[in-house]
This record gives C-alpha cells, structure tokens and sequence, in this order.
C-alpha cells in the first residue's frame, strides 16, 4: 500500500510540473517583440480607446462626439469624434440655433456671449463634418462645441483645415479628431461668463487604416493667414506640453512616443 502512494505522489508531481512548464512556454510564445510596433497595436476598445485624458474630469458623450468640458474657460478644452469615409456628405440640413448643453452640469456658456462680441461661434466638431443624418449636424450646435473665433480665421485657415480633415477622412477611409483651443490663464473673455477666447487652436489627427498607425498635429495662431497647412504642422508633444492634456494614453507607450514626436507630414498629402 504504501509503495502504490509514492507511485500516486511521483506520478502527480510529473504531471503538475509538465503543466507549469507547457503554461511557461506559452507564455512567452504570446509575448510579442518589444521592437515591433505592429505586434504591440492594440484592440481598440469601443469609442473612448482613443480619448485624450480630461484634465476637468468633465467627459460628455454625445451620440456622435465626446468632449472634455473646462467650466474654467466656459468651452470644450478638446473634442473627440471618428470620421469616417462612409460618413461624409453634403446633404444641406437647415442650421438650427445654438444651445446650451443638457449634459454639462456646471451649464455650458450661453450663445448670448457671443452677441456683438465681434467673435463667431466657432465649431470644434464641425457642423460640415456631422452632415449624414439630421441629429448628428444638430448635436453640433450645443454650445459646449463652439469656441470664440476670429471671422477671418473661422472661414479661413480654419475652415482650409477642416476642409483637409474631410479629404483625408476620404482618403484613408476615416481619421480619428481631436480638436480644441488652447486654453491656459491671463487669456481675454467675452460675454458676462467670461467665455475666453484662444490664442491657438489645434488639431491632432490619428489614422490605422492600414495597419500601422499615423499621426500629425497643427497648432494655427487665432488670426488670419495665408499661409499653407503644411506651415503649422508641430509634434503632439509641444500641444501636450502647453495643454496639460495627454493624447492616445491608451496606446501601448512605443507607439505613443513614436508619434508624439513626429513633426514630418511624410503620408499625409497636401
């Protein structure tokens, strides 16, 4: 009896070691070349994968953008939304009126600031770029998704900006936005809120159409220019560092870095 339990025993721990040492192998089979960017992409995880962090800690999701609300500066400090190829579109719905934002809970600025303000209303998330059903153009009229513009700036090289989002979002079958003014202390305001009016505006664009993933950002002084896009293309890292806000952190950090620091336009045609 006692020569059948040492069998039992030496028998269990052959099979118990033979299990630890196939779950090892495995193990290091799954884990991918820390030199390979493709190999370490990855899954995105539904629509807030790609968001940048809220500095506010005020998220509001909208059925077709999301964005990070400064009560602060009385304006979105970013604006989040994908747009896609098959989205594109120009069906001319009639402009409703701006409103104020149900889902901000410290109440988004009134429209009424910009009244003889000499400022437009200026989309972060272009009406033009929400153009496929009726809801989404109107959701863009919250006032929580405009910013105090410049009316030489807003249907100038801003609108030239926007405009090339559209021709990429064609291109590559669709690119991620995000978007916003630069918002930091001592700017000048607007309205009995104290709606404050930017110096910069940028945006950052992010495209994975084929399988690897590319960037480019622009930092465009608020004032009229004629000068060509390609001119205001900077690393995300210089719009990270005067924001405060961290784009794509749910990137796997190689490739975070790898793109943050990318000031070359190489794959984006202009």
């Amino acid at each position: 009896m006692k020569i059948y339990f040492k069998i039992l025993i030496v028998f269990v721990c052959l099979l118990s070691s033979l299990h630890c040492s196939k779950r090892k192998n495995n193990q290091i089979e799954e884990t991918p070349a820390q030199n390979d960017l493709t190999a370490i992409q990855p899954v995105a995880d539904g629509r807030d994968f790609y968001l940048p962090v809220s500095t506010t800690h005020e998220i509001i999701r909208h059925n077709y953008y999301t964005l990070s609300y400064s009560e602060k500066y009385e304006q979105a400090e970013w604006v989040a939304y994908e747009l896609k190829k098959n989205e594109l579109s120009r069906t001319d719905f009639e402009r409703p009126f701006f409103v104020e934002d149900p889902e901000v809970e410290s109440g988004s600025a009134s429209w009424k600031n910009y009244k003889r303000s000499g400022y437009d209303k200026g989309h972060l998330c272009p009406a033009a770029d929400r153009r496929f059903s009726r809801e989404a153009f109107e959701e863009t009229f919250y006032t929580s998704n405009i910013s105090p513009q410049l009316k030489d700036f807003n249907a100038g090289v801003w609108s030239r900006l926007e405009q090339k989002t559209r021709y990429w979002a064609a291109k590559y079958d669709g690119v991620y936005v995000v978007t916003g003014g630069v918002l930091t202390a001592g700017l000048k305001t607007i309205g009995k809120e104290s709606v404050a009016v930017p110096k910069y505006f940028y945006k950052i664009l992010l495209d994975n159409s084929r399988g690897e993933y590319k960037a480019i950002a622009f930092l465009v002084p608020h004032e009229d220019s004629e000068k060509p896009l390609n001119a205001f293309v900077v690393p995300i890292d210089q719009i990270e560092k005067m924001t405060g806000i961290d784009f794509f952190p749910k990137l796997a950090d190689p490739i975070e870095n790898k793109l943050e620091k990318e000031s070359d336009y190489k794959g984006w045609s202009f």
